[in-house]
């Protein structure tokens, strides 16, 4: 005789049956779909004592969301991109962090990627973000010609740049008053009785550095300063580059007593060239950066809010995905000088 066949009885949630859905949460916790549809979303209109129920119900039968279908219903991805210049630059962590933080509160999943200062790579990391279907883009750009991004903006996709405004195209944009802060930590050198003051920054073509220079000119200017060309320093961050830079300023008939660092990165390397003189040269960094406040002496910064930036780029973000009607707005954060000692020393000459 034939072997009867065994009827397997699937219970939800098991891992040999079907997915849990949100009837089956419903049917446990004892509530109807819409409430349960409330508690999954975050809607108001649940007391603390039914949300307690249908949570428990989730946990014990292991639900999870169906995205996918909230997309085809809701034609949202709850997913943002966040495209960094470098993800080792230790300024973009709390930046990143503050831009995760708040896609978190808003539901959302925060995808990022580094563009490494390329603009052909920004592009590719910009559009296979859109081609996933994120429903918004926070982008510290690389390139200076965001046109290639038109036809994702008038699909909907929301975006908002950081630190560094959009080219070619109209878009909100988050930055710090660069050339204020730049123009604060050069007068203060020279409030400091510094007339031979160095300028060594990033390359030319980037918006933040060209900032910065030009709130170092403006300050010079202020005070009646002379710039000698020998005096500005821009290109690659390279620390040999930057301790070349350096040498050549300090190694002058007529040297500079102080020096005025364009980011971090070359804030660094001219910290290590200064430590292996023993004549004092005064140093103001564009940026704070760790342990500055260990060296001796510390080090005066001027200092930015990369975390606020983040913060305030994604807020912006979904305040469009919201559906407020903004026009682009440029937001300016202002920025803080820090003095420890190595921006108020004097001229040894």
């Amino acid at each position: 005789m034939p072997e009867t066949p065994r009827r397997t009885h699937r219970l939800p949630g098991s891992r040999y049956g079907n997915r849990p859905t949100m009837k089956d949460v419903a049917a446990r916790a004892g509530v109807g779909l819409k409430t349960v549809s409330r508690v999954v979303n975050g809607e108001p209109g649940v007391t603390p004592e039914t949300e307690r129920r249908v949570q428990e119900a989730i946990e014990a039968l292991g639900f999870r969301r169906n995205d996918s279908a909230r997309v085809l219903r809701k034609g949202r991805t709850s997913s943002v991109g966040l495209v960094l210049e470098d993800l080792a630059d230790p300024f973009y962590g709390p930046l990143s962090r503050a831009v995760e933080e708040v896609a978190r509160a808003h539901g959302a999943l925060l995808i990022n990627g580094s563009s490494a200062e390329d603009a052909e790579r920004e592009q590719e990391l910009v559009l296979a973000l859109c081609a996933r279907r994120v429903d918004g883009l926070v982008v510290i750009p690389a390139g200076d010609d965001h046109r290639y991004l038109e036809p994702e903006l008038r699909a909907g996709v929301a975006t908002v740049f950081v630190d560094r405004p959009a080219g070619r195209i109209d878009a909100d944009v988050v930055v710090s008053d660069n050339y204020g802060g730049a123009r604060d930590g050069v007068a203060h050198l020279i409030a400091h009785g510094h007339r031979r003051i160095g300028f060594i920054g990033d390359m030319p073509g980037i918006h933040t550095a060209s900032e910065r220079l030009r709130g170092y000119r403006a300050a010079m200017e202020d005070a009646g300063i002379p710039v000698e060309d020998s005096w500005m320093s821009l290109g690659v961050t390279d620390p040999g580059r930057v301790r070349r830079a350096t040498e050549e300023m300090l190694s002058r008939p007529d040297p500079v007593t102080a020096v005025f660092t364009g980011n971090n990165r070359v804030t660094v390397t001219v910290i290590r060239v200064l430590s292996e003189r023993s004549r004092p040269v005064a140093l103001v960094g564009f940026d704070d950066i760790e342990l500055a406040d260990l060296l001796r002496p510390g080090l005066t910064v001027v200092a930015q809010d990369s975390a606020a930036l983040g913060r305030t780029a994604a807020e912006r973000l979904f305040r469009q995905l919201d559906g407020d009607p903004l026009a682009p707005e440029r937001i300016e954060l202002p920025t803080k000088l820090i003095t420890r000692g190595s921006g108020e020393l004097p001229p040894a000459d």
